[in-house]
């Protein structure tokens, strides 16, 4: 995060909060765009528009074969603190198909999780104080206190076990495949959500 000036984020972060949805929201919007050959951002491509469907797709099956053990749900359940959780994704982006389910799935254990959703290209602003490596991936969470809008922490765009495999590829071809994209969801489907599950409850203010 950019700490240049924090009282000029904090303000951004309020007024981008004013435009959020949830999780819900958020997953008509993908299906109703899906249904109609479109993508979320002010570019639309084919590509775009199949990435959308197959993501809908995806974030389906994930919000009904995700879940958490009981003793994490646990964990979860007595968190006391109230946390936002406000996410910068597209309707495109592969690797938000699995992270946001979970994140969802986190949220809905506990009201004082709150889980919030805007577009990037709608709040290039906001994505600017959150880079990864000078770039604007994404899914990216920004863990907020509820109360105060201070940022505790940010997360994304993968976990640190997908990064590392992101990161061999880009040594070893000097850039992502378009093959790797498949061998990525592949990893997700076969890792599934753990890895993100541990990110983000490393995240949460945990007893």
């Amino acid at each position: 995060m950019n700490t240049d000036n924090l009282e000029g984020i904090t303000d951004l972060i309020k007024t981008t909060l004013r435009k959020a949805i949830s999780y819900m929201e958020y997953r008509d919007l993908v299906r109703q765009l899906a249904a109609e050959e479109k993508s979320t951002g002010p570019v639309q491509t084919e590509a775009l528009a199949n990435y959308t469907q197959l993501n809908d797709r995806r974030m389906k099956r994930w919000d009904k074969v995700f879940k958490l053990d009981e003793d994490i749900a646990q964990k979860i359940s007595k968190i006391d603190r109230r946390i936002t959780w406000l996410v910068l994704t597209e309707s495109w982006c592969g690797d938000a198909s699995p992270a946001l389910p979970v994140m969802h799935k986190i949220a809905a254990l506990n009201p004082n999780i709150e889980l919030k959703i805007v577009l990037r290209d709608e709040n290039l602003l906001l994505m600017d104080q959150f880079l990864t490596n000078g770039g604007m991936s994404i899914p990216k969470l920004i863990q907020l206190d509820t109360e105060t809008h201070e940022v505790l922490d940010d997360w994304g765009p993968r976990s640190k076990a997908a990064t590392a495999l992101v990161e061999a590829h880009k040594l070893e071809h000097g850039e992502i495949l378009p093959q790797f994209k498949e061998d990525i969801q592949i990893w997700y489907n076969k890792d599934k959500g753990q890895n993100i599950l541990k990110d983000l409850m490393e995240l949460l203010p945990l007893e």
